[in-house]
């Protein structure tokens, strides 16, 4: 498992990240430990390590890697419970919070995840399994217009209504229950030069509604932010478009120290600022990186700072 994924932009996530050796940090997103990995070679022994993943596979995995590791607490929880699990550990404040946002390799290449399009899988999409809701639940029982909204508010795909159509249509003939089948409705009505984009879009639409990745990554940042201690940092790799400015206009309004109209004489509100951006542009992988990660080519990495 651990072969099956490259940490993205590792070093320049752990440099902006550890501030003080001997603190206590949070990594959101474990994964296959690469990024809390590198944290532990960096940090005393008197440090603490808190990091948490919601896929099964990734905390069972990492609980026997880090079996021996005295400075670390793992659990199996979604990133947005920093606030229980703070709570658990009896930890006031963090000096660092990081979050890597992107589905593993792992995920991505193997079938069973059901997170690939590109393999005979069963359409499922969900980090947890326990959720109620799957994505071919979603395309065999949502309405029409429910799945084009879907596909084109998290997928942002042009064709969402004509690709939601087709599911409709072809979902009346035959339950859709795995990729395959999906993959090829998609392809009857599109373009083969489009094909791949557009099966992106799609599967990480479903994904993205499945999970609620966008409303639990603002639960996670507001959290995050008020659990952040004075000088500590959250560091944030993203990528796509809909997750990146999420996080960017987060930053941006925790900046503000009034959100008053402007034509308010006195400020009334009361806001005050909690953050300062250290990375004015994201920070995204170089050249070297990409030809040797393909996959990292879209990521950027927002980092801020508590004030």
């Amino acid at each position: 498992m651990e072969s099956h994924h490259t940490p993205v932009l590792l070093n320049e996530s752990i440099e902006y990240l550890i501030t003080d050796k001997s603190g206590i940090y949070f990594d959101g997103t474990l994964g296959f430990g690469g990024h809390s990995e590198q944290m532990l070679k960096k940090l005393n022994d008197d440090a603490l390590l808190i990091a948490t993943d919601v896929d099964l596979d990734a905390f069972n995995f990492t609980k026997k890697k880090f079996n021996e590791e005295k400075r670390m607490r793992i659990y199996n929880f979604n990133f947005a419970q920093i606030g229980p699990i703070s709570k658990i550990e009896l930890v006031q404040q963090f000096t660092g919070i990081f979050a890597d946002l992107g589905v593993s390799s792992f995920q991505l290449d193997n079938p069973s995840s059901g997170f690939t399009y590109q393999k005979e899988a069963e359409l499922d999409l969900r980090m947890d399994k326990s959720k109620a809701v799957s994505a071919a639940d979603i395309v065999n029982s949502f309405s029409e217009e429910d799945i084009a909204n879907i596909i084109y508010e998290y997928g942002e795909e042009r064709n969402s209504r004509k690709i939601a159509s087709k599911i409709l249509q072809s979902r009346t003939a035959k339950k859709i229950v795995s990729t395959k089948q999906l993959r090829e409705i998609i392809s009857e009505i599109t373009p083969e030069r489009f094909l791949v984009k557009t099966l992106s879009r799609v599967f990480q639409a479903l994904r993205i509604y499945v999970n609620d990745e966008l409303g639990v990554l603002k639960t996670f940042l507001n959290d995050s932010v008020s659990l952040l201690k004075m000088g500590g940092r959250i560091v944030i790799l993203s990528y796509h478009s809909l997750e990146d400015r999420i996080v960017k206009e987060h930053f941006r309004y925790e900046t503000l120290d009034c959100i008053c109209p402007k034509d308010f004489p006195v400020c009334k509100c009361d806001k005050e600022q909690r953050l300062n951006i250290l990375t004015k542009k994201p920070v995204v992988p170089s050249e070297n990186e990409i030809r040797s990660n393909i996959r990292a080519r879209s990521a950027k990495l927002r980092v801020a700072e508590r004030v």
